[in-house]
């Protein structure tokens, strides 16, 4: 009687190698003090929050919307954030691809002095945008004197502060984003007679085109509540430079409870836009 023959490793292990056990759920356990520093963290950024959500005066909230001036500030907000996003994809990105795929003598600079605004405190922004471009301004004189343009206290020139302050939001995602993206496609596409625009529009364009999304967004929501170079720059005036921001801070000197109100439609409004576009064009699916 022979004895049963033990398998061999083929037979042992399948085919295809060694078989792999089944892959368990790794723990996670979170050290203490990373822990504790995050759920703070949270608790800072959610709490004033909700405390909107709690203190606001939801009874009288339909009466509190309802002034015509409330929905001119949201209006104007909407357009100029908007026209503001425009603007910087116009110039923000051919200038992104220019600090990530060329090279020229004080590029670093350039790209610092790019993203200043960032951290330029937004009130020296409007007051280095009246010296560039007020009546009396380095740039605006000539406007005026020649064109007869004239941007301070305008719609134009929310659109203006808008785009100084959320610009460099979208040069900082696109630039990244063309320093990830293999330039070999676009080398390629030149190789085979394309412009270097063709190539640009054709091959790198839609290469980048989730990050030029995700920049688009932050720019916007930055430009939405801009306050500070939009009240230096273009003024407080109802129906024409008057934003949601600063219908807000208005309010808030006469009447908390609408000032409230108002802060509750922006924050539902940039909650919309952020969480109907977030997981898609910020990860790039």
């Amino acid at each position: 009687m022979t004895e049963p023959k033990q398998p061999g490793a083929a037979a042992r292990h399948g085919r295809d190698g060694p078989r792999r056990p089944p892959v368990r759920a790794a723990r996670r356990d979170v050290p203490a003090a990373l822990l504790v520093p995050g759920l703070l963290a949270m608790a800072f950024l959610l709490v004033p929050l909700l405390a909107l959500l709690v203190r606001a005066p939801w009874r009288d909230l339909p009466s509190q919307l309802a002034g015509t001036e409330v929905w001119q500030a949201l209006r104007l907000s909407l357009i100029s954030a908007t026209a503001a996003t425009a603007v910087a994809l116009v110039l923000g990105v051919p200038l992104a691809w220019l600090l990530a795929r060329t090279e020229f003598p004080g590029r670093g600079l350039v790209r610092a002095l790019v993203t200043l605004p960032l951290v330029l405190p937004p009130v020296v922004g409007g007051v280095a945008l009246l010296l560039a471009l007020g009546r009396n301004g380095i740039v605006g004189k000539s406007l005026d004197a020649w064109f007869g343009i004239t941007l301070p206290f305008t719609t134009a020139g929310v659109v203006i502060a808008e785009a100084f302050v959320a610009m460099p939001f979208l040069v900082i995602s696109v630039e990244g984003t063309l320093r990830a993206a293999d330039p070999r496609y676009e080398e390629a596409a030149t190789t085979l007679g394309a412009s270097r625009f063709t190539a640009f529009r054709r091959v790198t364009l839609p290469l980048i085109a989730p990050g030029v999304a995700a920049g688009a967004v932050l720019a916007w929501a930055r430009a939405l509540g801009e306050f500070g170079a939009t009240i230096t720059f273009a003024g407080n005036f109802p129906g024409r430079t008057q934003t949601m921001p600063l219908a807000v801070y208005l309010a808030l000197q006469n009447d908390p409870e609408a000032a409230i109100a108002l802060s509750l439609i922006l924050l539902a409004v940039s909650i919309a836009v952020l969480a109907g576009l977030r997981d898609r064009w910020m990860t790039g699916v």
